[in-house]
């Protein structure tokens, strides 16, 4: 098994990262920050103001490390790249997929099935630790229907439009999930930008999480452009983003629950910016990654695979499954669901 190796993620504005050696080195000025053996990196994530040595930047391609650039409430700017790896014949058959609606239709419904599916998981949950409510019991039963639905669709299109409708039942009883903490209204899900603090905590941990979809999907050698339920948009990571559905609601909005039920994150860490976008400040955004982060070690026994994993090496898992079945190495792609 692939081990879980560290993420940096670099939010000091104006810091600036080095190679020395075989070390990354993370400097504000003439101070030295911290200094890490290149070996134990597997993503360099950088927020705002952060600038990186070109020299740095190769070798992190050379080596496989990540390295992505965010604005400082999380949206995603660009990412480093180096020379393609992988077997271009997995790649080629990847393209072939993606042209053909039949084995584009047969993967997106199981990609729509498992979020519908981890989605409803969150709300029954909720239903088991807090007693009946009659709202979140209700949205359950439109789950239960979008999940039949969607097994038996027959295009893309049908798809992302039985998602659409999941997704509407699921969010219009988010804010019940929300135990009374003060700020934290929730009237709807608004992506670009965020304008409240839960919808600033969605984007910003769905971000994050796309980004390890990306990384995964490079590392089996798939490309994470080129979707099979997300169609295909200049800079969009659709495959990435079609491996982040089975994520959403059993890794990000569970972590944005928890986050906001015990205050470890309030209303008081947030600024709305000129533009009207919200994101956190800088020692809340700290405070949020170092619990993303400590949840990413998380131990979990993987549904499919039957081992033990960390929870930060679901993406990789799931990538390879993908890979696994693209290359008809499998019958069928086995989705992350949650129970």
């Amino acid at each position: 098994m692939k081990k879980l190796l560290n993420t940096l993620y670099i939010t000091t504005q104006g810091s600036y990262l080095h190679k020395e050696r075989e070390t990354l080195v993370i400097k504000l000025g003439d101070e030295k920050l911290a200094q890490f053996p290149s070996l134990s990196i597997g993503n360099i994530l950088c927020f705002g103001q952060v600038s990186m040595s070109p020299f740095l930047m190769g070798y992190c391609a050379d080596e496989g490390i990540g390295v992505a650039f965010f604005t400082e409430y999380g949206r995603f700017l660009a990412r480093v790249k180096g020379r393609q790896t992988g077997n271009v014949l997995l790649r080629r058959e990847q393209y072939r997929w993606a042209d053909c609606p039949e084995k584009s239709v047969a993967v997106a419904r199981l990609f729509v099935a498992a979020k519908i599916a981890n989605g409803r998981t969150v709300l029954q949950r909720e239903l088991r630790n807090h007693g009946e409510n009659l709202a979140l019991i209700e949205a359950v039963k439109r789950l239960k229907s979008s999940l039949r639905r969607v097994q038996h669709a027959t295009s893309v299109p049908e798809v992302m439009g039985i998602e659409g409708e999941a997704a509407s039942s699921y969010f219009s009883v988010f804010n019940q999930l929300l135990r009374g903490a003060a700020g934290f209204a929730f009237n709807g899900r608004v992506r670009r930008p965020p304008t409240d603090p839960v919808n600033a905590l969605l984007s910003f941990v769905y971000s994050l999480i796309t980004q390890e979809c990306v990384s995964a999907l490079y590392g089996v050698g798939l490309d994470p452009f080129v979707g099979l339920l997300h169609q295909d948009r200049p800079g969009r990571p659709s495959l990435a983003l079609d491996l982040l559905e089975e994520f959403r609601a059993s890794w990000a909005d569970r972590l944005v629950l928890t986050v906001i039920n015990r205050k470890q994150v309030q209303a008081k860490d947030f600024i709305t910016e000129a533009s009207g976008a919200m994101r956190l400040k800088d020692d809340a955004r700290k405070n949020l990654l170092t619990i993303y982060q400590e949840r990413k070690q998380v131990e979990i026994l993987h549904p499919f695979l039957q081992e033990k994993v960390p929870i930060g090496l679901l993406p990789h898992c799931q990538a390879t499954l993908l890979a696994r079945h693209i290359r008809g190495d499998t019958e069928f792609y086995p989705p992350y669901l949650v129970k």
